[in-house]
């Protein structure tokens, strides 16, 4: 079980304007730089990784593309940059999918231990859980006994096996006595349609995506998986307080390029990944998204890659524990 505190790039070559002489640079920067990003655009992993590429292109006067390589529970976008340049001008920003992938998939073309250079760590949040604004009741602890009371026959959407919104439906199962049942969507965008449609129960799901409809009243918010409660949904509890403090789950990004980036790049990537985090508005427009950058202190390449370390074991035993069995990536 993951149980992490809730704490508070896009990029290339080019980001080695400070560590490569005049000549070296001009040699060696390419004029675009890619940001691979493994799920559908409009989704918060995509929100993330344009608010960074906005910041970096602005900062290296460089162009930077977003390139949405959606598919095979992200293992296509991982593969991309597994298998890219190791020049640091192709990098992946990826979450939970990047580690549960091994669990999943049995013809993964790299493997997920050796073909990463973690850069590091970008955000941090919580999960909340939302519901069809059908679902009976008059406030979270009512939509929770809903949720007991159907067991197996609640429906939760997820964004693909492994996914963060799966593996909190696979923890709230395990913890509530009850094998979910679930259905896969291309993302976020396309599961909450059909939430709001009312064709699908429940959904956990990145705040940043969430968000705007909790507050406008299109969809409960249920729990959410913070020691405390975020003051931008007051009105929804923790899991702790509804009684499911084991349903603890903080998902993170983290950005990558392929094995044998020289470590002078890989720093230099680090370093205005750095800057791009501590801009005064990112910072805001990541707070009002529900999610906040690690500290200082937890931002370097080799704190991102302990962690990494830490949660690919976890994540392992959080699928074996859902009964997935490991088939073909598509």
């Amino acid at each position: 079980m993951i149980n992490l505190p809730f704490r508070s790039a896009v990029m290339g070559v080019g980001l080695l304007i400070a560590a490569l002489s005049p000549q070296a640079h001009a040699q060696s920067t390419p004029k675009t730089v890619t940001l691979v990003v493994p799920f559908a655009a409009g989704g918060g992993t995509d929100t993330v990784a344009r608010l960074i590429g906005e910041r970096m292109s602005r900062t290296l006067g460089q162009t930077v593309i977003i390139e949405n390589v959606v598919g095979g529970g992200s293992t296509l976008a991982n593969d991309r940059v597994a298998r890219s340049a190791p020049d640091g001008s192709t990098v992946l920003i990826n979450h939970v999918a990047l580690l549960a992938a091994p669990s999943l998939f049995i013809n993964l073309r790299y493997d997920t231990k050796t073909a990463f250079e973690a850069v590091g760590l970008v955000n941090n949040a919580p999960m909340v859980l939302i519901g069809r604004k059908s679902i009976p009741g008059s406030g979270p602890k009512d939509y929770v006994d809903w949720i007991k009371a159907q067991g197996d026959k609640a429906n939760f959407a997820h964004g693909g096996l492994g996914t963060n919104s799966h593996l909190c439906a696979v923890m709230m199962g395990n913890v509530l006595g009850f094998k979910p049942t679930v259905a896969a969507y291309r993302g976020s965008a396309p599961a909450i349609s059909d939430l709001l449609a009312g064709q699908i129960d429940l959904l956990w799901d990145q705040v940043t995506n969430a968000l705007p409809q909790i507050q406008a009243g299109t969809l409960h918010g249920i729990a959410i998986t913070s020691p405390q409660r975020l003051e931008q949904l007051k009105d929804v509890p923790t899991t702790a307080e509804l009684g499911m403090p084991e349903v603890s789950y903080s998902m993170w990004h983290g950005l990558y390029v392929a094995k044998g980036t020289p470590k002078e790049t890989i720093a230099a990537l680090n370093s205005a990944l750095r800057a791009a985090l501590s801009d005064p508005v990112l910072l805001e427009k990541l707070k009002q998204l529900g999610t906040l950058p690690f500290p200082d202190n937890e931002l370097s390449p080799e704190a991102h890659a302990r962690l990494f370390a830490a949660d690919l074991p976890r994540v392992a035993k959080l699928v074996e524990s859902s009964g997935i069995k490991a088939s073909e990536a598509k």
